[in-house]
């Protein structure tokens, strides 16, 4: 991987800084500086959202299609802190980094990375979630108003359950909410299939838990598969979409009154002014009920069933 052209323009916290006035990306409506001066301004809330977390960024490098990039690169300075997990999917040991401290973030972005993907574990628990996410997927890129009542739902499943949760947009289309929680993986894997389901019963013409598009009918998904060693767009991270969204915490009665693009690297910043609604949202990490995580050792995992009913059907066609 092809380290970044260009001299040192500034210096930031012994960090130089490259190529500042450079746009982003298509459609970004921003430069590396607003990338910059945006994850500065709010260091104080991302970071704790990271902090030991094993992270993915979305790096965005000129001329290249935005890629995810989980192992660090050989030329990474000695100071970013990183931890070595072995990757199933890949079969080999990843060096993740460990985003803990303003160099770091500041390091970062002069890297391009624009998007950034904590794991649902610590990387000294790596079998101990902290959250329990529920992602919710609009239909269209109009359907924000469906996703909004959608998420109401799931406040009241997991009301219902004797749970609390926080929401924020996932800075795409759609919206992510968390639940803190004290459990296994196991356990919060199964416990996100019932919430969804539950979520679901509740108004079946509204939500779906179907994980093949097809299936959906022009219903909000309620995706459940967020559990495991999956990560989820921090609160705060900039996305590559148009304009450089913000993954923005809400208050679940402000979620009517606003759309994703309220929220930009250009404009966030300023709407924080010295608050963090994220940490002050965040419930205190709570117990599963034991009824919810058997409810949902009985439903199937939803990418697995989608993959062999994507095989039944192809057999179908064959025949």
């Amino acid at each position: 991987m092809a380290k970044q052209a260009g001299g040192p323009q500034e210096s930031r916290d012994g960090v130089p800084l490259t190529n500042l006035d450079q746009s982003l990306f298509a459609d970004a409506g921003a430069t590396k500086r607003d990338l910059v001066e945006y994850l500065d301004a709010v260091r104080d809330r991302i970071l704790p959202a990271l902090r030991d977390r094993p992270l993915s960024v979305v790096r965005v490098l000129r001329g290249q299609a935005p890629f995810m990039q989980k192992n660090l690169p050989r030329y990474t300075p000695d100071w970013v802190s990183s931890v070595k997990l072995w990757a199933e999917s890949s079969q080999r040991e990843v060096s993740y980094a460990l985003c803990n401290d303003r160099r770091t973030l500041l390091w970062l972005a002069n890297q391009r990375a624009v998007e950034y993907h904590p794991a649902l574990v610590r990387a000294d628990a790596w079998d101990r979630p902290t959250d329990l996410v529920l992602d919710l997927d609009p239909p269209g890129p109009d359907a924000f108003g469906q996703t909004v009542r959608a998420a109401h739902l799931v406040r009241q499943a997991l009301a219902d359950a004797g749970l609390r949760g926080a929401v924020k947009t996932s800075g795409a289309k759609g919206l992510h909410v968390f639940v803190p929680v004290t459990a296994s993986m196991e356990q919060v894997a199964a416990a996100t299939r019932a919430l969804a389901a539950r979520a679901e019963r509740l108004d079946p013409a509204l939500a779906t838990t179907a994980f093949i598009r097809e299936d959906r009918g022009g219903k909000v998904f309620l995706d459940s598969t967020r559990a495991g060693g999956a990560t989820v767009v921090a609160a705060y991270s900039p996305r590559v979409r148009p304009g450089t969204t913000v993954s923005f915490p809400l208050a679940w009665d402000d979620l009517d009154r606003v759309t994703p693009a309220d929220f930009t690297v250009r404009t966030a910043a300023g709407l924080l002014s010295d608050a963090d609604p994220w940490a002050a949202a965040l419930p205190a990490p709570q117990p599963l009920p034991a009824d919810l995580v058997e409810e949902g050792r009985g439903i199937p995992i939803a990418r697995v069933q989608a993959m062999h009913e994507g095989k039944r059907r192809a057999r179908a066609r064959r025949g």
